[in-house]
């Protein structure tokens, strides 16, 4: 009978970190118990233990299996050669301090114990209260806080990953709830970027949110991004579209004349028109930039009468009485229209476009649709961000700074989901240039990030930082991941296909939460973009349960199996799946009474469907003195 209750077996095979453990004879029933509490052992990701005098090493267990259990009776091994493999992940000192990597390693026949409760508290329990953050459970021990370091976890970056229904979005609303808890971090910020619209009833109490099209009942405020806060490159694949060097340069020329003009008109701090450029953000007047090369573009070369072929001079055809027949406007980007020209002769002597024509009609008739069109308002025409025709606005970017990461909200929600989908990519590039630019010139500021870091949270991060995206959005995370981290600038990447991100960006997270993952190829993304050889426990991907999640990286003492503390059912985002069918179930969230396909069939008014289709809005408000009810089984408001 083993004097230890905690000894499951011996060292057999060391090869770098694995390590091969023989079980004792007494751990064949897979059960052991110590002050109370029962282990189970050999289970795939528990711990174990290796005493070395004053060291002890710990481990993970990636793989169970035995031989054939002997036929002959009165064998030494009744049960088989049972064994397990064991990935070495730490060690825990003279000083009683757990710290990633071993300085040594375990020899042939010593003694392997299972890690007791005991042990794990003194593996995660924080050293410094305040740098840790409990965000679930261990899912292996429910009494003890799954705690992650939040200085490693939000400058060094992180990752949720998991399949859609795996609880994803639940979680990042946990884990953010968790980072800003009014009485801990009284002066936290964090920026999410929300492509569906999902996160501002979870996080209502602690969020300010931005929309294209704001619900002012709720407080939300009115998403505006300044063009002339882009750069050059940003401003360009927003308003003209593709332009070849050539003409590039001449609107840069023109951009720059136009700043120009808007600073002698409203001087700003910081900047003089010797040292302006077209990326410096200074205001001017794009519906000016846009007459003036239609103007240009759209002038007409008459030659002169009775000189040679090769003399002209340019100018407006006009009217008959010397106006054109209609003068356009800039500000409601109307264009101007002259009569046309008939010449006779040959073609040399006709009128000709202009010697200095730039040949981008097309791209401005576009840049001319976006400035009309309302789904660009909040770009083209940002209210009192909106420059007139002498560059002067009535509000500057500070404004809009201090609004989205310098309320007293810790949380700010930019609201993406009324965004036209073919901006998406270098809008998303535009913003995270905008917040990391401004953070990193004020770093040492205690606006900036070294002073008060932030958080950028990433959701459906697959639909902008694919492999195959060479866009702004993958350019600028590119750069937040190599570089954030010194200026106080953290990404959280939140994607369902792990594998269709590009590589370099995954790797740069220090710490990934792993949730259910079945395709095997994300598997395989997770498990070589994490910092530790744990290719057996991430194996464990496709069978946990909804809500859980293996946590590995810089943030935690030890790779973590980790219930997910989840928000209350009131505020949770709105991503859940429809109920097909639903019959009064208690522990539906929302639901009253029967829906679904379960309840019989009523009048539908599709008028109702058409009106928020054209307001494009999924808030519903019903009309004073309507007699219609909410359909049954319909979610309450």
């Amino acid at each position: 009978m083993r004097s230890d209750p905690t000894l499951i077996g011996t060292v057999q095979d060391v090869a770098g970190t694995a390590v091969s453990v023989a079980l004792v004879r007494e751990s064949a029933t897979g059960l052991s118990f110590y002050k109370g509490e029962s282990y189970r052992i050999g289970q795939v990701g528990s711990f174990v233990r290796i005493p070395l005098g004053y060291t002890s090493l710990f481990g993970i267990v990636s793989q169970v299996g035995a031989g054939a259990a002997p036929k002959a009776e009165g064998d030494a091994r009744p049960w088989g050669n049972q064994w397990l493999s064991v990935q070495l992940v730490g060690e825990r000192g003279r000083n009683g301090q757990f710290e990633r990597g071993v300085s040594q390693h375990p020899t042939i026949n010593d003694a392997v114990h299972i890690v007791t409760e005991d042990d794990l508290r003194e593996i995660y329990g924080p050293g410094d209260p305040v740098d840790f953050v409990s965000v679930g459970r261990l899912a292996s021990a429910e009494s003890i806080p799954a705690l992650v370091n939040i200085n490693k976890l939000v400058t060094r970056h992180c990752a949720v990953v998991g399949t859609t229904g795996a609880g994803k979005s639940t979680t990042v609303a946990g884990l953010l709830a968790a980072l800003s808890q009014p009485e801990r971090y009284p002066s936290s910020r964090i920026v999410i970027l929300d492509i569906h619209g999902e996160y501002a009833k979870a996080l209502a109490d602690r969020a300010t949110v931005f929309r294209i099209t704001p619900d002012t009942e709720k407080d939300e405020k009115a998403l505006v991004v300044p063009f002339w806060a882009l750069s050059f490159e940003e401003l360009i694949k927003l308003s003209f579209g593709k332009l070849d060097d050539r003409q590039a340069a001449v609107v840069a020329d023109k951009v720059v004349e136009l700043k120009a003009e808007s600073l002698s008109k409203q001087p700003r701090e910081g900047i003089v028109a010797e040292r302006l450029t077209a990326d410096t953000p200074v205001p001017f007047c794009i519906h000016k930039l846009w007459f003036e090369f239609h103007q240009r573009e759209h002038r007409t070369v008459i030659p002169k009468p009775g000189a040679a072929a090769d003399e002209i001079e340019a100018a407006y055809v006009l009217g008959t009485d010397g106006k054109p027949v209609q003068p356009g406007d800039a500000m409601s980007v109307t264009p101007p229209l002259y009569r046309t020209v008939k010449t006779s002769g040959p073609p040399a002597e006709r009128v000709n476009w202009g010697p200095d024509a730039l040949n981008i009609r097309q791209q401005l008739a576009v840049l001319a649709s976006k400035l009309r069109d309302p789904q660009f308002a909040f770009l083209f025409n940002p209210t009192e961000w909106t420059p007139q025709l002498d560059g002067t606005v009535k509000q500057d970017l500070d404004a809009v700074l201090k609004d989205w990461i310098g309320t007293s909200a810790p949380i700010t929600i930019l609201d993406l989901s009324g965004t036209p989908s073919t901006v998406l990519n270098d809008l998303v590039g535009a913003l995270l240039r905008m917040l990391y630019d401004a953070l990193f010139w004020a770093r040492n500021l205690p606006e900036g990030g070294r002073e008060r870091p932030l958080m950028i949270v990433l959701e459906e991060a697959h639909a902008y930082l694919g492999k195959e995206h060479v866009g702004p959005a993958a350019s600028a995370v590119r750069r937040i991941a190599k570089e954030g981290r010194k200026y106080g600038v953290g990404v959280m990447i939140v994607s369902q296909r792990p594998s269709e991100i590009d590589p370099t960006i995954l790797s740069q997270c220090g710490t990934i939460f792993a949730m259910r993952l079945a395709n095997d190829v994300d598997r395989g993304q997770v498990a070589g973009s994490a910092s530790d050889n744990l290719k057996g426990l991430f194996d464990m991907l496709p069978i946990l349960r909804t809500g859980e999640a293996i946590i590995v990286g810089e943030a935690v003492s030890l790779p973590i199996r980790t219930l997910i503390d989840p928000p209350d059912k009131g505020r949770r985002p709105d991503s859940s799946d429809p109920r097909v069918v639903v019959r009064g179930d208690p522990n539906n969230d929302g639901y009253e009474g029967e829906g679904g396909w379960a309840v019989d069939r009523h009048d539908e008014d599709y008028a109702i469907v058409m009106r928020q289709w054209r307001k494009q809005s999924p808030r519903y408000e019903h009309k004073k003195g309507s007699s219609k009810s909410a359909s049954p089984g319909k979610k309450k408001s």
